[in-house]
């Protein structure tokens, strides 16, 4: 928990308990994304009484501080992961909503020359795919 500990004082945030928990459960698993109904559930299954109004205080906070990100994907429910250096986009399953994180600097260059050919010096951008999961296509096979 230091590094969070660190980091929360750097963006001039106290160090709390609240902050300190929902950050670690947001870096956890690989490309972990989870809306604050998510981290209010995993909480209760830590034996953590925070409240869902302090999560969404808290993500707010930390989302203003650069620590966190928001993503307002198809489906208007926000998910939120942990602000990291790196550029990725994002593929979602449409039917469980399993969200997987991904980088093709073949389609990053692209983009780029999309850009530039239209005259644009690209700020930042996201892309977003849609589709079926493994485990839900096979699913969708069985019925």
């Amino acid at each position: 928990m230091t590094e969070y500990t660190t980091k929360l004082k750097e963006a001039g945030l106290k160090v709390t308990l609240p902050r300190l928990k929902i950050l670690e459960i947001l870096s956890q698993g690989e490309g972990q994304h989870a809306s604050a109904e998510d981290i209010y559930k995993i909480l209760l299954t830590h034996d953590e009484d925070i409240g869902v109004a302090t999560i969404y205080r808290v993500l707010t906070q930390c989302e203003q501080a650069g620590l966190v990100k928001r993503h307002q994907f198809e489906g208007g429910r926000a998910v939120f992961e942990i602000a990291e250096g790196d550029h990725h986009d994002h593929i979602i399953c449409v039917r469980c909503g399993l969200v997987k994180e991904f980088n093709d600097e073949v389609i990053e260059s692209r983009q780029r020359q999309v850009a530039e050919q239209a005259g644009f010096k690209m700020a930042e951008h996201n892309m977003t795919l849609y589709g079926l999961c493994k485990d839900c296509r096979q699913e969708t096979e069985k019925t």
